[in-house]
């Protein structure tokens, strides 16, 4: 009886383990980017490529979004909105502090809210 529980126990922690979600090799996301010129472009897409785990990073000037393709196992959005605001550039959740972003060439100051 008791190996019987003790075969049925483990059975259920094997299971629950295995369905645990996993991050993602290949996640994409979209990161609202404030900026306004091809400077600003090669700027934060540097910034993305510094983080370790970004396997893509595009951002497009009339939309003002950065796609994104990442390897959650190694960053997050977050750990890129942090580069990216420390480089100058104000994203949707992460803002530069007024230090970083008065170090933009004045074509790239765009107008903060």
């Amino acid at each position: 009886m008791k190996n019987i529980l003790l075969g049925m126990m483990l059975l259920v922690v094997t299971l629950s383990t295995q369905a645990q979600e996993k991050k993602k090799k290949n996640a994409k996301y979209d990161i609202e980017v404030n900026g306004n010129c091809e400077m600003c472009k090669k700027r934060i897409e540097q910034a993305a490529f510094s983080v370790k785990g970004v396997k893509s990073a595009e951002w497009h000037i009339d939309d003002r979004v950065l796609h994104l393709i990442i390897n959650e196992e190694k960053c997050s959005p977050i750990d890129l909105k942090k580069a990216i605001a420390k480089v100058g550039h104000d994203t949707d959740e992460i803002k530069a502090t007024d230090e970083d972003y008065e170090k933009l060439h004045g074509c790239c100051m765009y107008l903060r809210k």
